[in-house]
């Protein structure tokens, strides 16, 4: 395939409708920003932010965008914000998106992930006006054999832990929904993504590495590890979202080539062990220890899970921009600005502004 521009993938979003759920997450609020950033008129579907520190509130983004407080469980919500609205694109991120708060809450967790799920596709499936959707599910929707080499897009599905399964479980929902009743309208084009470990400023998720250091550097204590020799292909945020812009794009463009599954993550030669990420963390942000427990590793946890992302390099052109001291530089620095009081909406745009050459 040739190359794609990615400014002009950037400047089509500019004046057009774009529909999120989960916008009051992680991934959901760098998202949101970006597509301010170029021109979209934005309208976030999800719960309220959690109350203290967010990214949602540190980016002032219901002053942005159309933010609409929902549950993606409750079907008529949904609908009735996505028909009022009447988007081109769409990008679904709700989720229990937790390994650990699944064991806890597992019935919560199937019924966001799969219902909830199963509640957009339905609402897609009857609003005319979307093009394109983008149907974000997880690298740990794979049975994870945790083999050396990376997952393709058609390997098995499955999931030893109840968050795992619930992944693999909306992929066959989101497969079922394509071909029963997408691929008849011509007009509507989806894809589903699965990206690896993402890190970044503003994700504040117990029980992930990267905040984990924060909270507990902040309080003055150890950085503790429950598994510290387990590996994982570190990302910035903005590499899967880059991905997702990209691949929603050219849905438009080349609705043939484009529908299906897609990974996004970076090369195996990224990966680092939680106990490389953690040290490194403390040493940008200039303070912090680390201790090993490994008593508090009550539940299953895979050491190793890679994605091959062949198929996005040759069809999309999608490439990590940042090698992974790159990503955890820019990591720490985030945070580090948020310990020191400055403007994280300026933190953020520069990030956005430094990874995408395009838009400065």
């Amino acid at each position: 395939m040739g190359s794609v521009n990615m400014r002009d993938v950037l400047t089509s979003f500019s004046g057009k409708r774009v529909f999120i759920t989960g916008h009051t997450g992680f991934k959901g609020s760098w998202l949101a920003y970006l597509l301010t950033m170029l021109g979209a008129e934005v309208m976030g579907f999800a719960l309220p932010p959690k109350q203290g520190r967010n990214h949602f509130e540190l980016l002032g983004l219901e002053k942005k965008i159309r933010h609409v407080v929902g549950d993606i469980g409750i079907f008529s919500s949904l609908n009735n914000a996505l028909q009022s609205f009447q988007p081109e694109y769409v990008f679904h991120l709700a989720a229990q998106a937790l390994v650990k708060q699944s064991y806890k809450e597992p019935v919560e967790t199937f019924q966001t992930n799969i219902m909830g799920s199963v509640n957009v596709l339905d609402v897609v499936r009857q609003c005319g006006s979307v093009r394109s959707l983008v149907y974000i599910t997880s690298d740990k929707c794979y049975e994870n054999l945790e083999w050396i080499w990376g997952y393709r897009e058609n390997d098995r599905l499955g999931g030893h832990d109840p968050y795992s399964a619930s992944k693999g479980a909306a992929e066959l929902v989101f497969s079922a929904y394509a071909r029963s009743f997408f691929s008849t309208r011509c007009e509507l084009r989806a894809a589903t993504a699965r990206a690896g470990n993402v890190i970044g400023g503003g994700d504040w998720s117990e029980d992930r590495i990267v905040p984990d250091c924060i909270r507990a550097v902040e309080a003055g204590h150890s950085i503790v590890l429950r598994n510290p020799e387990a590996t994982r292909p570190w990302q910035h945020v903005l590499e899967p979202i880059s991905g997702y812009l990209l691949l929603a794009a050219q849905l438009r463009q080349r609705p043939r080539d484009i529908a299906g599954s897609w990974n996004f993550g970076p090369s195996t030669d990224e990966v680092r062990t939680v106990s490389e990420v953690a040290h490194t963390i403390i040493q940008h942000l200039g303070r912090g220890s680390v201790e090993v427990d490994s008593s508090l590793n009550y539940h299953h946890e895979a050491n190793l899970l890679q994605l091959n992302c062949d198929k996005a390099h040759q069809l999309l052109d999608w490439y990590s921009r940042w090698h992974v001291e790159k990503t955890l530089i820019a990591t720490a620095e985030w945070y580090k600005s948020w310990f020191d009081g400055n403007d994280i909406e300026g933190v953020t745009r520069r990030q956005i502004q430094d990874y995408f050459s395009e838009l400065t």
